[in-house]
């Protein structure tokens, strides 16, 4: 392009250019503004002439500009970023958890792009975890609606190679799903998901107990007949010397199996795990571990011995500490009770984890704060487009469009 003398991006080539200068090359790319001394040229309309020019589209998503694993989408006019579940904001750069409100080591989990939940470590409860709690019949909750499972995890049990028994107590939270596919125990080989990974492993499906275990050449299972479910408590014993295992729950008979191949050794090095898992989905657990949501209801006087000659004792160093947890309550004991949620919010407890599930249109702790009409949780959505700003009114909202764009809802071009 040329204003007069000048030569923008480019000059016209010349027989007289390449001799004196060498080969010329134009420029590539796009120019935005243009000033000479104090004045602005405008590149288009102030130009004589030129030669080759394009309007400029480099789409901004080329620039690769949110942040946190945000997806860029763009058309010739409009860009927005795509965020993932747990960050906001138009860069993808505001994370829910940033500010962590939770307390004593709580897991933070974002209840929406402005709200938190505190999923509560062994020992605390309320809704920042705060409230410290004593815990001798744990409670578990099962799998909650964020996906993870309330668990306790002791330390190695040791000298469990060849010979173990172990011997519990347990009470159902409820009839239907603590009956499903839930695990009691575990401890296993982790983080391959192969099945000749060594693993032992107690659980419920389908209202019978289920006990595995892998010695590195087969999974065997044992599967008790239907509890009886006019009990309030239920009691199982279980055992295994070398290949040879055994189940007894309740008044049933002893049910024995033998493991397959010719290995004898149970090699296990990860903790053993009461309730659930901490992973909130096990999929680097062996092959045949099957179970898919942690325990509902109350495991107390957990008991292991390892030899013939010894007492049993509780698991854990020192015995009967366990070095984590999380949503683990008390026995019989409701959190909610001590909670109030407003407008019409409903307290939600799993273990010691609680928290306030808000009506349409309030949110907070305890769903005493409006949700703006521009916010991501209003019902119904605004209706500005993708680039542009949404600023709440008195009454409704008004849309700041973008560079390029107009319209009530910066729709159009």
């Amino acid at each position: 392009i040329t204003f007069g003398s000048i030569f923008l991006g480019n000059v016209p080539v010349h027989e007289e250019v390449h001799r004196c200068a060498g080969q010329i090359y134009g420029y590539k790319g796009c120019i935005r503004d243009f000033q000479v001394n104090h004045k602005e040229l405008f590149i288009i309309d102030e130009a004589r002439e030129g030669r080759n020019v394009e309007n400029c589209n480099v789409p901004i998503c080329d620039y690769h500009p949110c942040h946190n694993g945000g997806t860029c989408t763009s058309d010739e006019e409009n860009w927005y970023c795509e965020c993932p579940k747990l960050y906001t904001g138009k860069l993808c750069q505001f994370a829910t958890c940033d500010e962590n409100p939770c307390g004593n080591g709580a897991t933070c989990f974002p209840k929406s792009s402005r709200d938190a939940v505190c999923l509560c470590p062994y020992g605390r409860s309320g809704i920042l975890c705060s409230d410290a709690i004593n815990i001798t019949q744990p409670s578990f909750s099962g799998t909650d609606a964020f996906g993870y499972t309330s668990f306790l995890s002791y330390s190695t049990i040791p000298n469990i190679t060849f010979y173990y028994e172990f011997r519990l107590k347990f009470q159902l939270a409820n009839h239907h799903s603590a009956l499903q596919d839930n695990l009691i125990f575990f401890t296993g080989q982790k983080g391959q998901g192969l099945n000749g990974d060594d693993f032992l492993e107690l659980g419920l499906r389908n209202g019978r107990v289920v006990y595995n275990y892998n010695l590195g050449s087969g999974t065997t299972t044992v599967i008790s007949k239907p509890l009886d479910l006019t009990l309030n408590v239920h009691v199982i014993r279980l055992g295994r010397n070398l290949q040879k295992g055994w189940l007894k729950v309740d008044d049933q008979k002893n049910k024995t199996v033998t493991s397959p191949g010719r290995l004898v050794g149970l090699n296990v090095f990860s903790q053993f795990y009461l309730g659930g898992y901490h992973e909130y989905i096990p999929e680097l657990l062996p092959k045949g571990s099957r179970f898919k949501n942690g325990f509902q209801g109350c495991i107390f006087e957990v008991q292991v011995r390892t030899s013939l000659n010894q007492g049993f004792k509780s698991p854990g160093t020192p015995e009967g500490h366990p070095n984590s947890g999380r949503n683990v309550g008390q026995c019989k004991d409701a959190p909610c009770s001590l909670i109030k949620c407003r407008n019409g919010g409903k307290c939600i407890e799993t273990g010691s984890t609680v928290y306030c599930d808000c009506l349409t249109g309030w949110k907070g702790a305890f769903c005493t704060e409006t949700v703006s009409v521009c916010e991501p949780e209003h019902d119904p959505p605004h209706l500005c487009q993708q680039g542009s700003t949404c600023v709440p009114l008195p009454n409704g909202y008004t849309c700041h469009c973008p560079l390029g764009t107009t319209g009530t809802y910066c729709e159009q071009g």
